[in-house]
């Protein structure tokens, strides 16, 4: 076989005996593909079987995925390292766009030791299959704003944890009534200079990925038209905006919903609220409302799950809104000004049963969705990964396992446990319990 080195001196690697998530659907060696392998060794007969690409394995070089067909045709190239997945489903890695911190550490906390905190979230999500995640912040007063914001910055995932695509800032900017898990004292309105107000009040705009606001505020749709210019997205939550104020939002770029249902008016018949912008006949031509769901048991009954998933399946995301105290023994822990209590799978602000975030991983969450819904894993894995990364506009390198775009997947058994997380290639993560 001709060397791999005409094009790059990488090394191939090239995974084996998998069911890849692929074009919506789990893909395997079929009769097609030994129809395709056939082909080739006519096409070369100094070839074997055994020396030909599979469409149906993931092939891998430099961090991305590759054609097998390109590789095979045009470079007359094989593998270097083969790895048999023993029957493992290869799908995209997850991408959290809402988690408040976890295992001790709380982003809404301005400490010294931030950037380790992160570091430290960052690694233990791997277990979790996230591969990227977004860093969020609740509502806090300015001077966290101004101190933590500088400490986020957009970085590659790698060995030491999962890529961050930028910060989700959920509030201040939110209404009093489904303030939820927000302290009062720290909501804002925008004045006349309503974007100078937002800039005023976070810092800077430099690392921010999503902005949660209510529509309903007084010149929101200034501020929406401002921070969608800048690439920045807008969701709507923490509110209690009529459907016509929702949609007017979207007119003016908001394109995701803050965990639906949750901190919203409730769903009614006669003015949906948010929760209407499921099946809107005014979403602009070409745009695609999506939606969080924190689907850990709790906070939304697995009913009010197929409802939603029922009405708008493209526009479900999958969002743990997990808090520091993930991943720890139940007892008090923070949420940005707020002490919080774990009791069991529920967390409330203490003193009270206001609900204040999760403890849900979010595989416990894909699972949960799958089994509640009754959709297909298919269905289940792609609301974890394309979803997000079609909501951050990102579908061209993430969410996928396209050609071209990053190695970032799992392997998974057929219950959807994590078996190995995958960043760039290269495992990072790796479950050694036998038989997961």
């Amino acid at each position: 076989m001709p060397s791999n080195k005409s094009v790059s001196d990488a090394p191939i690697v090239q995974f084996t005996n998998c069911r890849i998530l692929r074009d919506h659907q789990l893909q395997r060696i079929t009769v097609t593909g030994h129809a395709y392998l056939l082909h080739m060794v006519q096409m070369a007969p100094e070839l074997d079987m055994c020396d030909c690409p599979s469409r149906e394995d993931l092939w891998v070089r430099e961090g991305k995925i590759l054609n097998p067909e390109k590789l095979f045709f045009d470079e007359k190239g094989s593998a270097d390292v083969q790895l048999d997945c023993k029957d493992s489903i290869i799908a995209p890695g997850f991408i959290d766009v809402q988690i408040n911190g976890g295992f001790g550490v709380d982003f809404s906390l301005a400490t010294d030791d931030f950037k380790s905190g992160i570091d430290l979230v960052s690694q233990k999500i791997l277990s979790h299959g996230v591969t990227s995640f977004c860093p969020t912040l609740v509502t806090s007063p300015p001077s966290v704003y101004h101190q933590v914001l500088p400490q986020i910055s957009v970085r590659n995932g790698g060995a030491h944890g999962a890529g961050i695509l930028g910060a989700h800032l959920e509030g201040p900017f939110i209404s009093k009534e489904k303030k939820g898990a927000h302290p009062e004292h720290c909501l804002r309105t925008f004045e006349a200079g309503a974007f100078q107000d937002l800039l005023a009040t976070y810092g800077s705009l430099d690392c921010v990925q999503i902005v949660t606001l209510a529509p309903e505020m007084r010149r929101s749709s200034e501020v929406i038209r401002e921070l969608t210019k800048r690439g920045i997205c807008v969701s709507l939550g923490h509110s209690v905006a009529n459907l016509s104020q929702a949609e007017e939002a979207v007119q003016h770029g908001a394109t995701f919903i803050t965990h639906l249902f949750n901190a919203m008016l409730p769903f009614h018949h006669r003015d949906p609220g948010i929760v209407g912008l499921l099946t809107s006949d005014k979403i602009p031509s070409g745009r695609r409302v999506f939606y969080g769901m924190i689907s850990d048991g709790i906070h939304t009954n697995p009913a009010a799950l197929r409802i939603a998933h029922r009405a708008h399946p493209k526009g479900l995301v999958l969002v743990t809104d997990a808090i520091a105290g993930m991943g720890l023994a139940p007892g008090r822990h923070t949420l940005g000004q707020q002490v919080v209590e774990i009791d069991g799978l529920n967390t409330y602000i203490a003193g009270t049963k206001t609900l204040s975030g999760s403890v849900a991983t979010m595989d416990t969450c894909v699972r949960h969705f799958q089994e509640a819904t009754g959709c297909s894993v298919e269905t289940a894995l792609e609301a974890a990964s394309l979803h997000p990364a079609q909501l951050l506009g990102i579908e061209h390198k993430k969410g996928t396992l396209n050609y071209d775009s990053d190695a970032d997947f799992l392997m998974l058994n057929d219950s959807l446990y994590v078996r190995a997380t995958y960043i760039a290639g290269e495992e990072v993560w790796r479950q050694d319990v036998l038989g997961m």
